[in-house]
């Protein structure tokens, strides 16, 4: 790659993160849950068609900003590239996808430019109500905890799927508040779609995949030269939170190697029977995210980024909840 590709391309970066920054303000400021507009409880970002995260905004909450990272790649299990059409979106809550609790929506939007479909767009915000008992710990399974949403067509072809929107509405305390931040996640994606296809103009690029390739290889790259520069060994912690029928012991292992940094959280109390079990997907958005802070905090959040570091929980305990 000469020099002059290079600074290209690291300007087409910087635009991307512009671009996902853009999407990420029209979601705070269209919503209608103040957990949203005071807390900006939500996460967005730009993939290529391998699910792949190339750019993320730099606002959000720690758990939306990597398990969101995850959710593309469920989307594209259930609706394969050569079935997405212009105008399409899904949607999901889907704690296991994703989403981590019932009260985060994710939508992911097909981004297509002069009819080829080139990227994606996905976000999360956490809404208000979503019917059932809440975020309390009352709740003994998750269906107790709200309308569950699986991998749903929102928007077929421009055409809004008022069936689903119906049921959503039926089945929350906050009907237009719920409405109205589940179109405002859609719309937030629709602006990121018209923001990427003038950025591809101004460039006078059709694809983003050498761009998406760049970004990543980079981004690996610099996470694993700042591991590299860490001791190499294990270490392990423990702790004792208080749980409700009984204590609850969280045990963590940690190893820094050449491939990476390994959490393993074996040994950790089993799940129990109230609302404080965590899905894997929420485990390792949250493990990962103090990983980053403390080792390469100046390197962009993407799938390369995000590669160096491993997360492993054995399932059925508290922090790898089965559904």
């Amino acid at each position: 790659m000469d020099a002059r590709n290079a600074i290209d391309l690291q300007i087409m970066w910087n635009r991307l993160i512009a671009v996902v920054g853009e999407q990420a303000q029209v979601l705070i400021r269209t919503a209608f849950s103040p957990i949203v507009r005071e807390c900006e409880d939500i996460s967005a970002g730009i993939f290529d068609l391998r699910g792949r995260m190339i750019a993320q905004a730099v606002t959000g909450t720690p758990g939306h900003v990597n398990s969101m990272a995850e959710s593309v790649g469920h989307f594209l299990r259930h609706f394969p590239i050569e079935t997405m059409k212009e105008g399409d979106a899904y949607i999901t809550n889907d704690p296991w996808m994703g989403t981590g609790h019932l009260n985060d929506f994710v939508i992911t939007t097909p981004a297509f430019h002069r009819g080829r479909l080139v990227g994606l767009f996905s976000c999360t915000s956490h809404l208000m109500d979503i019917g059932g008992l809440g975020n309390g710990p009352e709740a003994t399974d998750v269906l107790m905890e709200g309308l569950s949403i699986p991998m749903l067509k929102l928007i077929d072809q421009g055409r809004v799927n008022e069936t689903l929107m119906a049921m959503i509405r039926a089945n929350t305390r906050l009907p237009v508040d719920t409405e109205g931040d589940t179109y405002s996640l859609a719309a937030c994606n629709d602006v990121g779609v018209r923001a990427l296809r003038a950025m591809m103009d101004e460039f006078g690029i059709d694809t983003l995949e050498p761009l998406a390739d760049f970004i990543i290889t980079r981004s690996r790259a610099a996470v694993l030269e700042k591991i590299a520069a860490l001791p190499r060994g294990c270490w392990s912690y423990e702790m004792t939170v208080d749980g409700y029928d009984a204590p609850l012991p969280l045990r963590a292992r940690l190893r820094v190697d050449e491939a990476g940094v390994t959490v393993d959280y074996a040994g950790t109390a089993p799940a129990v029977s109230r609302g404080i079990n965590v899905p894997l997907a929420y485990t390792r958005a949250y493990t990962v995210f103090g990983l980053a802070c403390a080792i390469a905090p100046d390197v962009p959040n993407n799938a390369g980024s995000l590669s160096a570091y491993h997360v492993t929980a054995p399932a059925g305990c508290v922090l790898n909840a089965q559904r």
